[in-house]
């Protein structure tokens, strides 16, 4: 399960019917739970409307050869809310 600090925006994203696309420990062990899904995330947007708190941060990998990816990872707890960063469908 993630993180009390993730988990609005989780259940925002799976109210709204947006597909999940990955759930588990993507590559270290500095990661717990990261769920991905097939949607673009307005992180300005997200952050203002669920009061993120400061340890969430905006994470955004731009190599294409490990994944195009933007979202919020926890810095306290090591999970994460993922999105895509090219496409047309947005979550605000």
């Amino acid at each position: 399960m993630i993180c009390d600090h993730l988990r609005p925006l989780e259940q925002a994203l799976q109210a709204a019917r947006i597909r999940e696309t990955y759930r588990g420990t993507p590559w270290s062990q500095n990661c717990r739970e990261w769920v991905t899904f097939a949607v673009r995330l307005d992180t300005d947007a997200l952050r203002r409307r669920f009061a993120l708190p400061a340890c969430v941060v905006v994470h955004e990998n731009t190599d294409p050869h490990s994944g195009l990816e933007k979202g919020f990872v926890c810095e306290q707890c090591h999970d994460a809310v993922i999105g895509l960063v090219a496409g047309e469908a947005w979550f605000r």
